[in-house]
């Protein structure tokens, strides 16, 4: 089992933390401190260790920042958590908020005098979002300022786990596409262009990616805790813990890598510094940690993105076919629970914990599921509306006919990553149930038939998913999509389909599509597949290159939702060639038993 069910031990007593907390604040003179959800390579999923958001508010989603003062405290959270946060955390503790109308800044501004000093750990907050916080909160008079020593939770956390020493493999070149000695030389053609000597990585997926590493310090995440420092001539070196490496491992690797302890990567930046070495440091992804590490020896930095971001988030074409063929083997797995699911999900015999598990047990009979790429998001009724639902033994709910199940869950696989999303109706749906799912649909097929130039960012895409939920008066709070990794993170930038995806989307690179609407109390609905950018045939007349998507997911969704009145001609000609393609790729690898099933779930609709 790669998920636990358990509820989320964060101890009884967060107020006697936040006390303690409180107290070493008036020990140091700190008016406040800050707490995110980080850790020293900005990861969005951290270690155990490194879960000192969670230890101290109770809240366990992936993403938010928690500013304790002498005398109040808040949560800040985006719109995917602000229901779980508020469930999770004491109201008389945290005044959860929701970011990005609530601003960090702006609360401080209005809790705390001028002149006062908040302490922050310059492990865990980046080069780009310090200077921020630091020039609009000096416009009120506050200074931000770093706590050398330690993280301050670190000290009061009496029973913190330790740190994971799960060995670390290569990743095949045939499944990576290219040798890590190719992608190197790659990045270091990028430094000798911009004329920069070294750059720091930092961000545990761009380690794996550029020496073709895996590991296993982060749940459901095949990554390695590590640093690498890469010069634009010579041999980059692996800062790691040396006990990750098996001997056989360790060999190849030196075969074009130093290997290093991490403790030796601040030495490493001083040397650097003291030679006035040109160091690249990206200011989105680097903790503020090591340019102040840099700097204190004498070294002045260059402001520039991981080169290593966008060469993965382009995938080579071993890597888009082994994706399609991840993607293959993973539908059949969701046909045979959703097949599973029509037959037993209206007994009041499944709940949501033992169909997270029904379905994980599907993956692992194709022999080849390596992990979870994320903790199974499984929702029945009015906990479809909490975002990130998580559940438990302990507060589980039983599915039953009158309500809808929302599961939205992924594979590791050696050859690709997946995330997928469906919402079935348990038992008859209402209309209006019908109405919505309705509408998400069509949000869902606005981007899958997208088309559009060169050029074009995420964020001009994003509103092609809201104009028929906006039409309706309605909305979702969360990006339309996100990039997805090669056997690495289910979250990979810097593609995003969001209102703040900037970066331009290109051939290769791997998306999600799942808009959503969510109802407080009563249900949520979320449709989402993978969708691979590719290039367009020319269009007779037209003047620019073309791309689109090609979907990647091959799982039908609920006939029983569906009002073919609702979808305009175009719109159910694409769901029909969709489902029929389902069927034609799934049909000769499924199991002869639910074979019936699928031709029923694919007929053509309208």
């Amino acid at each position: 089992m790669y998920q636990s069910f358990e509820a989320a031990s964060v101890g009884p007593a967060n107020g006697e933390r936040v006390k303690a907390l409180q107290r070493e604040l008036k020990a140091r003179k700190l008016r406040g401190f800050l707490v995110p959800h980080s850790d020293e390579h900005q990861s969005e999923f951290v270690p155990p260790a490194a879960e000192r958001l969670a230890w101290l508010t109770g809240f366990t989603g992936s993403a938010g920042v928690a500013v304790v003062l002498d005398r109040a405290a808040a949560l800040f959270v985006d719109g995917r958590y602000t229901l779980q946060a508020r469930a999770q955390t004491d109201p008389e503790l945290f005044e959860v908020l929701q970011t990005p109308e609530a601003k960090p800044s702006a609360w401080l501004a209005g809790k705390v005098p001028k002149g006062a000093v908040v302490g922050y750990d310059p492990a865990l907050h980046t080069i780009r979002e310090i200077q921020r916080l630091t020039e609009t909160l000096g416009k009120s008079g506050i200074k931000l300022e770093p706590v050398e020593e330690g993280n301050l939770i670190d000290g009061l956390w009496s029973e913190r786990p330790k740190a994971s020493t799960v060995p670390v493999v290569l990743h095949p070149v045939e499944r990576a596409g290219k040798s890590a000695q190719e992608k190197i030389e790659a990045v270091q053609a990028v430094l000798k262009e911009e004329k920069a000597d070294a750059v720091l990585v930092t961000l545990l997926d761009s380690v794996a990616w550029l020496f073709n590493i895996r590991g296993g310090d982060i749940k459901h995440t095949p990554v390695a805790l590590a640093f690498a420092v890469v010069p634009a001539t010579g041999r980059p070196t692996l800062y790691i813990d040396p006990a990750k490496l098996a001997p056989n491992i360790r060999r190849r690797l030196e075969e074009y890598v130093e290997i290093a302890e991490i403790a030796a990567v601040d030495e490493r930046l001083k040397t650097l510094g003291r030679a006035r070495a040109r160091l690249r440091l990206d200011p989105e992804t680097t903790a503020i940690r090591f340019a102040r590490a840099f700097e204190s020896a004498g070294g002045k930095f260059a402001a520039g993105a991981d080169p290593c971001i966008a060469a993965k988030a382009i995938k080579n074409e071993a890597e888009i076919e082994g994706a399609r063929t991840a993607h293959l083997r993973d539908g059949v797995a969701m046909t045979r629970f959703l097949a599973w699911l029509d037959e037993v999900g209206s007994t009041g015999k499944v709940d949501e914990v033992a169909a997270a598990l029904k379905l994980e047990g599907f993956r692992r009979e194709s022999g080849q599921l390596k992990d979870i790429s994320f903790d199974t998001i499984s929702a029945f009724g009015p906990n479809g509306a909490i975002v990130h639902h998580r559940p438990t033994y302990a507060a589980k709910e039983t599915l039953k006919s009158g309500s809808l199940y929302l599961i939205d869950s992924g594979g590791q696989y050696l050859d690709g990553t997946t995330d997928v999303t469906r919402t079935v109706a348990i038992g008859a749906p209402s209309a209006e149930m019908r109405r919505h799912y309705g509408l998400v649909l069509k949000a869902h097929i606005a981007v899958a038939t997208a088309r559009f130039p060169k050029g074009t960012r995420g964020q001009d895409l994003d509103p092609f998913a809201r104009r028929p939920l906006w039409e309706a008066g309605l909305d979702f709070d969360h990006g339309t999509g996100h990039g997805v990794g090669s056997y690495l993170a289910v979250h990979e930038g810097p593609q995003r389909l969001s209102r703040l995806g900037t970066p331009e989307l290109e051939p290769g690179m791997i998306l999600s599509n799942e808009p959503g609407l969510y109802f407080e109390g009563l249900y949520g609905i979320r449709l989402e597949n993978l969708v691979l950018v590719a290039p367009l045939a020319a269009v007779p007349g037209g003047t620019r290159e073309m791309m689109g998507f090609e979907t990647l997911t091959l799982v039908p969704f609920d006939r029983r939702l569906i009002d073919p009145k609702q979808l305009l001609p175009w719109e159910l000609a694409w769901l029909n060639d969709y489902h029929a393609r389902v069927r034609r790729e799934i049909e000769p690898v499924l199991l002869s038993d639910d074979r019936a099933w699928l031709r029923h779930a694919t007929a053509p609709i309208g």
